[in-house]
C-alpha cells in the first residue's frame, strides 16, 4: 500500500502570497513589526495563522541577518545565585525581543573560551560572562571579533569589558566590620575554592589585609562543605567566637553543624553570611548576611548587552550597592 504524502508545509512566500504583500514585508513583520502599518501587519499575521506558519529562528536569521540571541557563560547551574541572575536576564532580554542561550564552564577558563567560540559559531550577538578571570584565548576572541560582552558580579572600570556588579572587597569588609563592632576578636573565615574564582579571591584579599585575628578554612561550596569546615573550626583551641562565611550556603551548613554540636547560635557562636539568598531569612535562627543585589544585576546587565547589540552603544560600568542585613545569628561574644 502506497504511503500518502504529507501536506507540504507553508513557507515565507506562501504567507506573502496569501496576505497580498511582498516577501520583504513579511520579513519586516517578523523582525521589526513596528515598522509595518497596522492593517498590513494584521493581514500578514492573519495569513500566518491561516497557514499554521510560525517563523523559525533559522528563517528569521536568513531574512534579517540576525539570530537575536545572547549567550551567557556561567560556572554552574547548580547555584541559586546563578539561577536567579539567569532568570532575571532572560525575562529582561525578552523585553528587547532577544533570547538567552546558556553554557556552563565548570569554572574552567579554557572551557569558557571553547564555549564562547561555540556560541559565536551559532550566531550569538553578544555574551554575558561572570567575573574577570578569563583566559588569553577568550580575551583574544573578543578582541578579534569585537563581540559585545558584559562581565557581571564584578566592578572594575579599568577592565577589558564593561562590568555590572558590586565591590567584592567591600562586601567582605562589611561582614568583618559588623563582627568587629560586636567585639569579636577571634574569627574563622569559611570560603569555597579560589581557583578561577576572582570574586572569592577579592574577598579573601580584603580580609587578609585587616588587623583582626582570622583563620581561613577552604571547603566545598555546599551545605555539607559548611558543616565540614565548621566541625574543623570548633575543634580548635581557643575556639573562635564567630564564623564569617563568604557564602550563605556555607553559613547554612555552619548553623546546622553548630546545632548538631550543641553550640548555640548566636550565644556561643556568631555566624554571618554573604549573598542574602531567598531562604537565608527563613533559617533558624535567621541568618545575618551581606545582601548582594544579584536580581537587579541580572536586569541591568541584560539591558546593557541589549542596548549594545541593538544600538551599538558600549555600556558604562555599573557599581551596585550592597547592604548589611542584621538578623538573628550575630551577637556580642559572651564573657
Amino acid at each position: 500500500m502506497q504511503k500518502r504524502a504529507g501536506k507540504k508545509r507553508a513557507n515565507l512566500r506562501d504567507v506573502a502570497s496569501k496576505a497580498g504583500v511582498s516577501v520583504a514585508t513579511v520579513s519586516r513583520v517578523m523582525n521589526n513589526p513596528d515598522s509595518v502599518a497596522p492593517d498590513t501587519r494584521e493581514r500578514v499575521e492573519t495569513a500566518m495563522r491561516a497557514l499554521h506558519w510560525t517563523p523559525s529562528a533559522a528563517a528569521r536569521a536568513i531574512n534579517s541577518g540576525r539570530t537575536r540571541f545572547v549567550g551567557a557563560l556561567v560556572p554552574t547551574l547548580d547555584s541559586d545565585i546563578f539561577a536567579r541572575v539567569l532568570a532575571e536576564m532572560e525575562s529582561r532580554l525578552a523585553l528587547h525581543r532577544l533570547s538567552l542561550v546558556v553554557a556552563t564552564t565548570g569554572g574552567d577558563a579554557d572551557i569558557e573560551a571553547q564555549k564562547a567560540q561555540a556560541l559565536l559559531d551559532i550566531g550569538a550577538e553578544g555574551l554575558l560572562v561572570s567575573g574577570a578571570a578569563h583566559s588569553p584565548e577568550f580575551r583574544a576572541l573578543l578582541e578579534r571579533t569585537r563581540l559585545p560582552a558584559v562581565a557581571t558580579s564584578w566592578y572594575d572600570p579599568d577592565f577589558l569589558l564593561p562590568t555590572v556588579g558590586y565591590d567584592n572587597r567591600a562586601a567582605a569588609n562589611l561582614a568583618l566590620g559588623h563582627l568587629a563592632d560586636l567585639r569579636h576578636t577571634r574569627i574563622a573565615v569559611l570560603h569555597g575554592p579560589v581557583e578561577n574564582n576572582d570574586r572569592t579571591e577579592a574577598r579573601l584579599s580584603a580580609l587578609r589585609e585587616s588587623d583582626v585575628e582570622l583563620s581561613f578554612h577552604q571547603t566545598a561550596l555546599s551545605v555539607a562543605g559548611g558543616r565540614d569546615a565548621t566541625r574543623e573550626v570548633i575543634r580548635a583551641t581557643p575556639q573562635p567566637s564567630a564564623l564569617l562565611c563568604l557564602s550563605d550556603v556555607l553559613a547554612a551548613g555552619a548553623i546546622y553543624e553548630c546545632h548538631h554540636a550543641g553550640i548555640k547560635v548566636p550565644q556561643d557562636m556568631s555566624i554571618i553570611g554573604t549573598d542574602d539568598l531567598p531562604g537565608s531569612s527563613q533559617l533558624h535562627p535567621a541568618l545575618t548576611t551581606v545582601h548582594l543585589p544579584v536580581g537587579r544585576m541580572g536586569r541591568i546587565a541584560a539591558d546593557a548587552i541589549a542596548n549594545w547589540v541593538e544600538a551599538h552603544q558600549r555600556p558604562a560600568d555599573r557599581l551596585l550597592d550592597i547592604e548589611l542585613m542584621v538578623r538573628e545569628t550575630t551577637a556580642p561574644p559572651v564573657g
